[in-house]
């Protein structure tokens, strides 16, 4: 076996090919865009560049077949609530149904990561945001959401036979939309719905900046500062939001509004791997052409929860029942059927909670955030509850 450091266009090529060759025989596996593994490593649009830095392998066997790739990452703003040590990270694994191999992925990114000073590496991780490319798939291997990870079932073998432990699980909860809600939820929205001073809408793209501050508004005040996370300027929101535009749907991106004041939101987008899946990882102009007539003849019938959040002094008031019960209207007049949320840690009870108050919610997948400490004397801990 061969290892190869990923140092140009070649390559590069052969990184993302490495996923294709190893996942390509399962039904449910969608290859994702090219372009959007190519920009994690490209330093002009990858903003984590400014503070952290990359490497990448393939390895390949006697005959120059490629069996598998990692990329191993430095970022000195990565940290985990009860961290007291410098943690690398290790993503984008792949690798063939042996040990020998995986373990020449691991060995060289622990001792690049160790020559950094870091004592110890997460994986499989993303080299920036959280939302995507995080966690081994290691419950419900079906079609993954868009920048969700997907693997074999073998992969967590590798990973905890040469020693990786659980340092947090992530779960997806997943829910029928036409199924009928609990009764707890139904007396919560009734006593909202009573005040004429509250009142549910959908976004308009045709005042996107109106609703872009309000999303910020909420967004600030819900969840700024909670376990590490940043206030969302103004300006970045409205840039989000004119991101999403083109596949939003805005009878699915809601907000509650108290006296015309922001005090909800619950941000959702169809399932784009509904759509992608059709591209094979392409998107050049052609294939946008392609997509916008995909997108226009192919109904998506999975939406995705991105953010539910609720400003403080309306939490516990009844506000998430009425959202829920409203959005549930809206969506009786569309060809949704299947809801999924984004991952959250097993180590967020209170989210949990929350997710599982929307109804019949099931655990439809489990990923699982591994943690390999460098020093084997050193007591393990996983993730710390919060909230």
């Amino acid at each position: 076996m061969q290892l190869v450091e990923v140092t140009d266009a070649a390559t590069a090529k052969a990184f993302i090919l490495a996923n294709v060759e190893i996942n390509k025989m399962d039904p449910h596996y969608i290859r994702p865009l090219d372009k959007d593994i190519r920009q994690i490593f490209d330093p002009c649009r990858n903003k984590t560049f400014a503070h952290g830095e990359v490497i990448r392998w393939i390895l390949e066997d006697a005959q120059g077949r490629l069996i598998g790739r990692i990329a191993a990452f430095v970022n000195t703003r990565y940290t985990n609530k009860g961290d007291d040590m410098p943690v690398g990270g290790i993503g984008f694994f792949d690798c063939i149904n042996d040990q020998r191999a995986a373990d020449i992925l691991f060995d060289v990114s622990k001792h690049w990561l160790m020559q950094r000073g870091m004592h110890a590496m997460d994986g499989p991780v993303n080299f920036g945001e959280r939302d995507r490319w995080w966690g081994l798939l290691v419950h419900g291997f079906e079609e993954p959401l868009y920048c969700m990870n997907f693997n074999p079932p073998y992969y967590r073998a590798l990973f905890e036979d040469y020693g990786f432990r659980t340092f947090y699980n992530q779960l997806c909860f997943s829910l029928e939309i036409h199924k009928p809600f609990h009764k707890k939820i139904l007396n919560r929205h009734a006593a909202v719905a009573a005040d004429p001073a509250f009142q549910f809408v959908h976004a308009d793209k045709r005042r996107l900046e109106k609703f872009a501050r309000d999303f910020a508004i909420v967004y600030n005040k819900a969840w700024a500062g909670h376990e590490g996370m940043k206030a969302m300027p103004e300006e970045q929101a409205i840039r989000m939001f004119r991101q999403m535009k083109p596949v939003m749907d805005e009878q699915i991106v809601w907000f509650v509004y108290h006296h015309k004041d922001p005090v909800a939101i619950f941000i959702n987008l169809p399932d784009l791997n509904q759509w992608f899946k059709y591209l094979d990882g392409r998107f050049s102009l052609w294939d946008k052409l392609r997509f916008m007539r995909i997108k226009k003849t192919r109904t998506n019938t999975k939406m995705v929860g991105l953010v539910f959040g609720i400003v403080p002094e309306y939490q516990g008031k009844g506000v998430d029942g009425y959202m829920i019960v409203e959005a549930s209207k809206v969506l009786q007049q569309l060809a949704y059927t299947q809801y999924e949320m984004q991952w959250i840690g097993d180590f967020n009870p209170k989210m949990i909670n929350l997710a599982r108050r929307f109804g019949e919610t099931l655990n439809s997948r489990t990923l699982t955030t591994y943690r390999y400490l460098f020093d084997p004397l050193k007591e393990f801990n996983g993730h710390p509850l919060v909230g």
